[in-house]
């Protein structure tokens, strides 16, 4: 009985230990992701700022006769070398940045997730295409994202109002505009079933199709797809639980929308952009995966990257293994039928603890706007609502000298 005993205690005791431990993770886990700290929000602001310098400088390159590859490549190397000039303070603690997601070319009806190896870029852009930019980046694995869609044209032409680029003016302006509604309802208690509803009012609008299998995801360090989860569009092989925006929370927000019927299916092209599973474990056998694993798990722990990133041939064969045993997430290149076209706008929104937004990252003004207006009411309103912090702060300052300054004048 005493050796029942003592060993019920043990029992005890280790599971007392357990739970301290997995206390003590939850409070780090809390403390790395507080946007009450001052110096988590300014490496978010500095990946935002990187971010959209590096939208601007892949947009410059986005002209007839370019190619997809080359445009990739020279953004990935904008935000290396970006990232390599911030926070390299003598004697202070290193940290890890650089891209959170490879720069993808995505053209026309090719839905996203194109980053092609240089050996087999098949895309060379023309006048008229519709290219979406997808992007992301991170500091001390504080993440921001962005996309943005733009007209491939000539520097200074304007183009010809087609119908077909009428379309394309339609389904850019759906997509800026759920991104516009969806900063504005980003607040305490908003659901993500009130985002998704609002994006299928938007396409409406405009007749265009929201995307399936599209998400927004909550954003936490190092974490680029944490728990909460916004649709683009409910269907039903896309459901996800209902989840509420608090105070704190980061949004990748994703919004892309189609002139078809939104049904993606993946392509014949070679997928490039991977992201490690850190819930699998597996044995690998080939030397050649063991290398590529070694060399992403070094370079890219947690986040997506393009095989672009390391020596093509041999991480193309060292991932073969590796995804054959659930190790790495893929994301593969999907695409829209034929003679359709497809526009993506994303951001990054910080929910800070004060109630406001701080939107972090953001493509330039449209060049391609639709001559469709919106006419629902609620979207109307929601779209009236101003975001410019400094003048909603000049609003109350003025209103407060005013309320001051009034006994003054009557006890005179």
């Amino acid at each position: 009985m005493p050796k029942k005993a003592e060993e019920d205690d043990d029992d005890v005791s280790s599971v007392e230990i357990d739970d301290e431990e997995e206390e003590e993770q939850e409070e780090d886990e809390q403390a790395a992701n507080d946007l009450g700290n001052s110096d988590i929000v300014t490496k978010y602001r500095c990946a935002g700022d990187i971010a959209n310098a590096a939208l601007l400088d892949v947009i410059a390159k986005v002209v007839p006769g370019a190619k997809a590859v080359d445009i990739c490549a020279s953004g990935d190397g904008f935000i290396e070398e970006a990232t390599a000039k911030v926070y390299n303070k003598k004697g202070g603690k290193k940290i890890d940045k650089g891209s959170a997601f490879p720069v993808c070319i995505s053209v026309n009806n090719t839905v996203g997730h194109y980053s092609p190896l240089t050996s087999e870029d098949q895309v060379v852009l023309a006048e008229g295409d519709l290219v979406k930019i997808d992007l992301g980046v991170h500091v001390d694995g504080y993440i921001a994202v962005l996309a943005h869609t733009v007209l491939c044209t000539k520097p200074g032409e304007e183009p010809e109002m087609t119908d077909a680029m009428k379309r394309k003016a339609d389904v850019v302006t759906a997509a800026w505009t759920a991104a516009e509604c969806a900063q504005r309802m980003f607040k305490e208690g908003a659901t993500n079933q009130d985002i998704t509803e609002m994006v299928s009012k938007v396409a409406a609008e405009y007749k265009c199709s929201p995307m399936e299998g599209v998400l927004s995801h909550q954003m936490k360090k190092h974490v680029i797809d944490a728990n909460k989860v916004m649709l683009n569009k409910t269907s039903p092989e896309h459901t996800v639980k209902d989840a509420k925006v608090e105070l704190s929370d980061v949004f990748g927000f994703d919004f892309v929308m189609s002139t078809g019927e939104g049904k993606p299916k993946a392509s014949q092209l070679r997928t490039t952009v991977f992201k490690r599973d850190l819930e699998e474990k597996y044995s690998l056998k080939m030397k050649a995966s063991r290398t590529f694993f070694s060399e992403v798990n070094q370079r890219f722990p947690t986040l997506p990257f393009t095989l672009r990133a390391g020596d093509e041939r041999n991480w193309r064969m060292g991932v073969v293994e590796c995804v054959k045993h659930g190790l790495f997430i893929e994301y593969p290149v999907l695409i829209e039928k034929p003679d359709e076209f497809v526009a993506q706008v994303k951001f990054t929104g910080l929910l800070l603890p004060s109630g406001n937004v701080a939107r972090i990252t953001s493509g330039p003004p449209l060049t391609l706007k639709s001559e469709v207006e919106v006419q629902d009411a609620g979207l109307v309103e929601l779209l009236a609502q101003s975001t410019d912090k400094k003048k909603k702060k000049k609003e109350k300052k003025k209103k407060a000298a005013e309320d001051t300054a009034a006994p003054a004048a009557v006890a005179d």
